[in-house]
């Protein structure tokens, strides 16, 4: 009797099967027409993002939907493929696309838990749903996986399906694939990952939001010791190993944003970009296209460096202004998710980190930071901020207390101390005045703050920086440096006003020769000079610096720089100025490459004294460095005269009410200009002066820019003499010139340089009051 049940029971069973079997291969046979071409796996073509490099060959700048960087199955470390497979698939060089072991040993493992906890899913299996289904939990998707599957495993090798793997699969952060997950995530090339930083990029493929160690660095460490077990226990690595990455796993796993990028240039990133997309559209940012800058990361650096601190100095010098924000704390207090959670859309800039105030004395303030750090704040970290922690009625709701978003920043002695985001801007942009290759190009403080680029879109007065575009005018009509101008009080009646123009100290110097007037920028000097030769005259010459008239209108205020110019257009007139008298056109990509390395796009520039045009001569060129230089020794940019060189010159700028401040400045083969001011005009302060606040940051990156650059010695160009000068009339002495000065460094006070008339070489100027 019992023989004949479980005969029968067998024979339903192999009915059952055989059913199941038919239906299974009927179903693969409706299915597998139905499926997807693997052309798509067999000839590779990931979205590789548009990226941008500096002429150093380093990486400035990405843009597209997917950041990816492809590598070869040969350059992946072993110990990222050994922690994949133990973490994904251990059996995936055995299998044939479906582990019917693993399949199993999942249904046993979610059974004895109680719960769907582990799949069954292979490397091949992923890799097929990857690429070319959804994520929806089916049957129909499932069953169509697995076909996929053989299919997939029948028509490539097993390295040739890891390498689709690696580069394809969502890692979390914007990285597809594990070569630019590292680089997010760490900083580093995949080559230079070690063991635990392999653990945790392993790891997260099975949920990367909940396993980003940047999101959740305690879920991160979690799986990554799974992953570190398990590769222990399939031997992949030995005891020693295993305790070894344990240990240094909590350092390599940073809970911070890796730096990708090799330097802060993202103002030129975005221009290389814009101009990228309108000839490339959508392309742009899928095939693979690399732009080679002319930005070097010495003089990048150290023009964002100096940008950051000059604008830093000048939010000290004026004072904290409370807190930045008022944020609801969570009831518990000690809740770091919850503290977190709102903190989370609130950046970071640079090293000026963002918290929340959690306690708060006049003695000490207790903070927490978004990356999960509660800090302490004592002693001379307060100082900036110390009226905002008393009960000073005056403060009101501005006073520091529980809840108060702040900013803070470790001094160099490793203490923390309470700062601010300044409201105030700056731009810098310095390029070599030969060809007009850009070398540095900082458009703002935060660009990620804000993407308005100052050096390009900022059309501000110029002030006096714009002085030597009109001296230079002034000695194409005659004048030499030494002619002499009345420094005395003017009344003008413009468009129905009187104009009382004034000098910036308020006083008067009488007579005084221009390279006088020009060196301490004196104000009705400069607009006497602009009177003789006639605003029309001024304006029209002003062109050949790429100046446009309609910015810079034909009346006399315009000697006082009240037109409107940017940083890069004060940036090409200089470079005339520095490169004997060539208009230059500035530039910024060397090159276009297309996904294969091969040459799209190639530089053409004009260099000075090669195709450039010359636009002024070279005698003016040289004189108006003389007088700049001067400017630099003993006027009104003294400062300079820290960077101990004497090739130097340049121009301060300062406009009405100190709302604009400049510093134009140039050594023969760089040239670099700085501002500074409000995105809304307004008073920076009585004395915040070109010298006082654009100048500082001009000579902290010349510092760094000049550093190996020996100092320059420029003789003049033919035509040039130096004649003594009588000082009281400004003429020229009867005993002629001397022309052995032409080989000093520094020309004595009474001597000057003049243009020599080849008709008339006793000519001389005859003074202008």
């Amino acid at each position: 009797m019992l023989f004949r049940w479980f005969y029968r029971f067998f024979l339903v069973a192999l009915a059952t099967g055989l059913l199941t079997a038919l239906l299974v291969v009927f179903a693969a046979l409706v299915t597998l027409p139905s499926l997807p071409s693997l052309e798509t796996l067999t000839d590779y073509r990931p979205k590789i993002p548009l990226r941008i490099y500096s002429a150093d060959n380093l990486l400035i700048g990405e843009f597209g939907e997917e950041r990816r960087d492809f590598v070869k199955i040969g350059e992946v470390p072993e110990s990222l493929k050994q922690a994949i497979l133990a973490a994904e698939d251990d059996r995936f060089y055995q299998h044939y696309g479906v582990d019917y072991i693993g399949v199993l040993r999942a249904i046993y493992s979610n059974f004895k838990a109680g719960g769907a906890h582990q799949g069954a899913s292979t490397i091949t299996m992923q890799v097929a749903r990857n690429f070319f289904l959804t994520k929806e939990k089916t049957l129909t998707r499932k069953f169509s996986e697995a076909l996929l599957a053989f299919k997939i495993e029948h028509s490539l090798k097993k390295d040739q399906i890891l390498e689709l793997y690696i580069n394809q699969i969502y890692l979390g952060q914007r990285s597809y694939g594990f070569s630019s997950a590292a680089q997010s995530y760490f900083g580093k090339k995949l080559t230079d990952i070690n063991l635990a930083e392999a653990a945790m990029l392993a790891g997260l493929p099975k949920a990367p939001s909940r396993f980003n160690p940047i999101v959740n660095l305690e879920r991160a460490k979690t799986r990554q010791q799974y992953v570190l077990r398990r590769m222990h226990e399939l031997g992949y690595i030995s005891a020693e190993q295993f305790a070894q990455a344990k240990e240094t796993a909590t350092a390599t796993a940073i809970h911070r944003r890796a730096k990708i990028f090799a330097m802060p240039a993202d103002y030129v990133a975005e221009m290389v970009r814009q101009i990228v997309y309108d000839r490339y559209r959508e392309e742009a940012y899928t095939r693979g296209i690399k732009v080679y800058t002319t930005l070097r990361k010495t003089d990048q650096e150290a023009a964002y460096r100096a940008l950051r601190k000059g604008v830093t100095d000048y939010d000290a010098r004026h004072g904290y202004r409370g807190p930045e924000a008022f944020l609801e704390l969570p009831k518990d207090p000690k809740d770091r998710e919850a503290l977190q959670d709102i903190m989370q859309d609130i950046r970071n800039s640079d090293d000026i980190l963002a918290a929340v105030v959690l306690s708060a004395t006049p003695s000490a303030v207790e903070a927490f930071r978004k990356n999960g750090e509660t800090i302490r704040i004592t002693g001379d970290g307060l100082k900036a901020a110390r009226q905002f922690l008393g009960n000073d009625p005056k403060i009101g709701e501005k006073r520091i207390r529980p809840g108060a978003l702040i900013r803070v920043k470790k001094t160099e002695k490793g203490n923390w101390q309470i700062v601010q985001l300044p409201e105030i801007e700056a731009a810098l942009v310095a390029m070599d005045p030969n060809n007009g290759a850009i070398r540095a190009l900082v458009g703002g403080f935060d660009y990620h703050l804000n993407k308005f680029n100052h050096a390009t879109q900022a059309w501000r007065q110029p002030g006096s920086s714009f002085k030597p575009f009109v001296y230079s005018a002034a000695l194409e009509k005659g004048f030499t440096p030494a002619t002499i101008i009345n420094d005395a009080p003017l009344y003008l009646q413009i468009g129905g006003k009187t104009w009382e123009p004034r000098n910036y100290d308020g006083k008067f110097s009488g007579p005084i020769r221009m390279r006088t007037a020009l060196t301490h920028s004196k104000n009705l000097a400069s607009v006497r000079i602009l009177q003789a030769i006639g605003p029309t005259y001024a304006q029209d010459y002003a062109t050949r610096f790429g100046f446009d008239k309609k910015h810079h209108p034909a009346v006399l205020p315009m000697a006082l720089g009240a037109g409107s110019a940017t940083p890069m257009q004060m940036a090409i007139g200089y470079a005339t100025f520095a490169n004997g008298g060539y208009h230059i056109h500035p530039y910024f990509i060397e090159r276009i490459e297309d996904e294969h390395g091969n040459i799209i796009e190639q530089a053409r520039f004009a260099t000075a004294g090669q195709n450039a045009k010359q636009v002024i001569d070279p005698r003016n060129a040289f004189l108006m460095t003389s007088i700049m230089q001067d400017v630099v020794q003993r006027g009104t940019a003294a400062r300079a005269r820290a960077l101990k060189r004497n090739d130097i010159a340049g121009k301060t700028g300062t406009t009405s009410n100190a709302v604009d401040a400049w510093f134009c400045g140039y050594q023969k083969d760089l040239v670099a200009v700085t501002w500074m001011g409000f995105d809304e005009p307004r008073s920076m302060g009585n004395r915040e002066t070109g010298g006082q606040a654009a100048l500082p940051i001009w000579i902290n990156y010349m510092a760094t820019a000049l550093k190996s650059i020996p100092v320059a010695k420029t003789l003049p160009p033919k035509g040039i003499v130096v004649a003594k000068i009588n000082s009281e009339t400004g003429m020229r002495d009867i005993f002629g010139t001397f022309n052995e000065y032409f080989f000093q460094e520094q020309l004595p006070p009474e001597m000057d340089y003049s243009f020599q008339d080849p008709d008339f070489t006793d000519q001389v100027e005859s003074p202008l009051f």
